[in-house]
């Protein structure tokens, strides 16, 4: 049987499907985390193992209880695989994974072994518009990125791409950023009181974000301290007594955050919460314009909304109210798209696409 796996390998986790040529998804299996930026080739080639391993056991009739061990070069059952990575922004990066990965696959590097950045398996849904050759990609998760792409003969041309720098220097609507902008507001809130005379107005969020870091005054200056704590790798002070957070990455501490912002701001209305989602979606929002054409503009590899598809994933973009934000952001820019997808199985929507792909190449070349 010839079968075709994708790999959606990110800062969380590995997800990875198998389908048959027909796109029926036989085999699926979750692994590590497998963003090459925060891992060695060993480590990477680990994550992927394992977790292409466990897919392949579920697609044993009946299914193994036991990983099943991958083929000798010579022996695959893959016809082509498929690998979208967080941390492969460079040719110098696709071509440090690349023979690690043919090895553990038995696929020869050429064509049936693709290896780019995790926001070319967001593209695949283009296949599925053939009025559309375009496609804008949006990874809202922990972090951000955005990239534009062109569909053509079956591959997927990167045209631009903006975003996906980390939380130190960017990731725009991601996570970290919806944490980071609760705190800023909370504290600005404060800051402006204390030339108004009167305490700021409570909200659900503000007590919420102190209960989590266990403040029991209403005093949020504490919270400071709590961000600004070392990380536990260098905390000295730090004992198996100490608070949960103070064993948590500062990164973390403020990327943890933004579930208590959705809940406030969708499920209780808070103002405070939807202001700073606001906030973060017009951030967002702003990256993917400076991939969009605006008509006059001298800029030949800019996408024309209006004759594309937008194609979103990630946990934050996954929740409809926050693609709204970001989407209403753009058409008040001018940018109003055709389609809108928001790909929430990126491996399997992968998988599927790749089958279609080199089964339509496989009968062009019969």
């Amino acid at each position: 049987m010839s079968l075709y796996l994708c790999a959606d390998c990110g800062g969380s986790k590995t997800s990875v499907a198998i389908c048959d040529t027909t796109g029926r998804i036989l085999g699926r299996a979750l692994g590590g985390p497998s963003n090459f930026a925060y891992l060695t080739l060993d480590d990477f080639i680990s994550a992927v193992t394992e977790a292409v391993s466990n897919a392949l056991k579920t697609c044993a009739a009946p299914p193994s209880d036991i990983p099943i061990p991958l083929p000798p070069a010579g022996a695959s059952p893959f016809a082509a695989a498929w690998f979208g990575v967080s941390g492969v922004d460079s040719p110098a990066a696709v071509a440090a994974i690349t023979p690690a990965l043919s090895t553990l696959l038995g696929i020869p590097e050429g064509p049936r072994l693709a290896v780019a950045n995790d926001t070319h398996l967001l593209a695949a849904p283009v296949r599925m518009y053939p009025d559309v050759s375009h496609a804008v990609t949006v990874i809202g998760g922990t972090g951000s990125n955005v990239v534009t792409f062109r569909e053509t003969e079956g591959s997927l041309q990167e045209l631009g791409r903006i975003g996906g720098w980390g939380w130190i220097l960017g990731d725009e609507g991601g996570g970290f950023h919806v944490g980071r902008e609760a705190i800023r507001q909370i504290m600005l809130e404060h800051d402006k009181a204390s030339i108004g005379g009167a305490p700021p107005l409570e909200t659900i969020l503000t007590g919420q974000i102190m209960e989590y870091f266990g403040i029991k005054n209403s005093d949020v200056m504490e919270i400071l301290p709590i961000i600004h704590l070392p990380d536990p790798s260098s905390n000295k002070n730090l004992s198996p007594d100490s608070p949960p957070h103070h064993h948590i990455p500062r990164e973390k501490r403020l990327s943890s955050l933004s579930p208590l912002v959705f809940k406030a701001a969708f499920e209780h209305g808070d103002a405070l919460a939807l202001r700073i989602l606001c906030t973060c979606a017009s951030h967002l929002a702003s990256q993917v314009a400076v991939l969009l054409s605006n008509g006059g503009d001298n800029a030949p590899r800019a996408v024309k909304a209006e004759e594309s598809l937008i194609s979103f994933g990630g946990s934050l973009v996954g929740i409809e109210g926050y693609r709204k934000l970001i989407l209403d952001d753009l058409a008040e820019r001018g940018h109003t798209f055709k389609y809108v997808e928001f790909v929430g199985d990126a491996a399997a929507v992968g998988a599927v696409s790749l089958a279609m792909v080199r089964r339509a190449l496989d009968n062009v070349q019969e």
